[in-house]
């Protein structure tokens, strides 16, 4: 078998070098296709997502209107739920069967879930907890995160690692991009749309997105179907046995088996992935209904320029991605994960409330009430709209508490965009080289679902302080968490090395 070339110093970002040599035998270049595969289909994962997340806020107003800003919070929150349920399943499950098996069935439950979302209108009653459950199934099909990333690092070696996983984050940010891309575009369908009758559908920009999605999955299932196939190597590109996957020229590894994995890295690599996502959870949950309530958005401008604004974030992402690439070959893993939380915190510093210009509060909500009067008429200027539009006056922080600047807003978006993507492929990435050569299903199983208990807790933790005690706690008390993050990475940072590292048969 022909000695496999290491090209990750000179891949481009969603491309990786198996074309450049024709002497690549066809497992390299059906490893890579199946890798190519498993990229595409995290791209769909976060499409699924995003797709609908700055339309989220508005459509349950729309269908429900007893839900509010807290309950926002658990439909948000229940995608992540969904998701920390399944990934140790749909990892398990990877462990022992060929990896089509629990990708097909979660992105089939997934397809589902997302035609569900577009009929939560229907019901008479209760639509606000069929637009709940709606979003716990797509979540629960999300849970192949775990399978493909898992996947990801058992079929590269050791120094293609932070390539391959630089570009699947590329590919999520790109769905990430495309998702709020796809929502505003599909905004021009209006709130009203029109009906398709013979399967009673209101067809309109709250729920083509989420059916554009389903049609997204079943291409996934597809491709799953026809050109994944199970590969396998050891830190140094060998090919090992695989499930499905037998060939005479794979060779044996239980040597290695026998050592133990770092079990304290293991955890401290999922307490800050934990943190990391949890802080970017409450950052796209919030962004919504603060723009509505600083900026003085309707629901239709606030789909449309946090559409944008989450789009721009998303090519940020990607030109960080090529940095993060070139910065982990010169500095390691682990002092761009310290970078990332550094630029994360500031992020969140600059979006504090200061100065003395306060929000403009909703004129729906002052008539006949007696503290009219008290509140000076350039605060509550009239709104010629039928939708009520600014901070609510029964949040009672909007009456004292600074309005946050677009400009401010704005900036601490340019920040989290590029501090987010570096920590989360560099958690992720540094975390399955402490895990070795062992199957990892079960392990990248509990790493997805430390994310999305991080994403479950996150929305609720938002909606419920920032609905009660405002942006000023909210995010003071996100800056100490960034600050936590620092101090657990320092006291760990000798311990987060790659399992060949740590029993000498690799230098660092």
């Amino acid at each position: 078998m022909s000695q496999l070339v290491d090209s990750d110093e000179t891949t481009p970002l969603l491309r990786d070098d198996t074309s450049s040599d024709d002497s690549q035998d066809e497992d390299y270049k059906s490893r890579w296709r199946s890798i190519r595969v498993m990229y595409f289909t995290m791209f769909l994962s976060s499409v699924g997502f995003t797709i609908v997340i700055t339309s989220l806020w508005p459509y349950l107003q729309k269908i429900d209107d007893s839900a509010n800003a807290s309950f926002l919070g658990w439909v948000v929150a229940a995608y992540s739920l969904g998701q920390m349920v399944a990934s140790p399943i749909f990892g398990l499950w990877s462990n022992y069967r060929p990896r089509r098996e629990p990708l097909v069935c979660s992105i089939f439950i997934n397809l589902s879930a997302n035609i569900y979302y577009a009929y939560a209108y229907l019901p008479k009653t209760n639509n606000k907890f069929h637009m709940l459950m709606s979003r716990a199934f797509v979540g629960f099909g999300a849970g192949n995160v775990a399978v493909v990333r898992s996947y990801v690092a058992g079929a590269t070696s050791l120094k293609e690692r932070t390539s391959a996983m630089a570009n699947m984050s590329a590919c999520q940010a790109l769905g990430f991009i495309l998702g709020p891309a796809l929502q505003a575009s599909l905004s021009f369908i209006g709130e009203h749309g029109f009906t398709v009758n013979i399967i009673d559908l209101q067809l309109n920009m709250y729920t083509a997105p989420a059916l554009l999605a389903a049609v997204f999955g079943l291409i996934n299932i597809l491709l799953v179907l026809l050109v994944l196939r199970e590969h396998r190597v050891d830190d140094h590109g060998r090919h090992i046995q695989a499930i499905n996957y037998a060939s005479e020229d794979r060779v044996d590894i239980s040597e290695e088996t026998d050592e133990t994995i770092d079990q304290v890295a293991v955890v401290t690599s999922n307490v800050l992935f934990f943190i990391v996502m949890f802080i970017f959870a409450v950052f796209e949950t919030i962004a919504t209904p603060l723009s509505m309530d600083m900026f003085a958005w309707t629901r239709k401008e606030a789909v449309l320029y946090n559409g944008i604004i989450i789009c721009c974030i998303g090519f940020e992402s990607i030109l960080v991605f090529l940095v993060v690439k070139v910065a982990s070959q010169r500095v390691g893993d682990r002092p761009v994960l310290l970078a990332g939380l550094a630029i994360i915190f500031c992020g969140f510093f600059i979006l504090l409330p200061w100065g003395n210009h306060y929000p403009k509060i909703q004129w729906a909500d002052l008539k006949n009430n007696s503290l009219v009067s008290q509140i000076s008429k350039a605060t509550i200027a009239s709104n010629s709209s039928s939708e009520p539009t600014g901070c609510p006056y029964d949040q009672t922080w909007c009456q004292y508490t600074p309005a946050i600047h677009l400009a401010q807003y704005i900036s601490s978006d340019i920040l989290i965009g590029v501090g987010y993507p570096a920590c989360n492929v560099m958690s992720y990435t540094l975390y399955s080289k402490i895990l070795g050569p062992k199957p990892q299903g079960v392990y990248m199983g509990w790493l997805t679902a430390s994310g999305s208990g991080a994403r479950t807790l996150g929305p609720v933790f938002v909606s419920q302080v920032y609905t009660i005690l405002g942006p000023r706690w909210a995010f003071s008390l996100i800056c100490g968490m960034v600050v936590g993050a620092i101090i657990l990475l320092s006291s760990a940072y000798h311990r987060l090395i790659a399992f060949s590292v740590r029993y000498g048969r690799t230098l660092e």
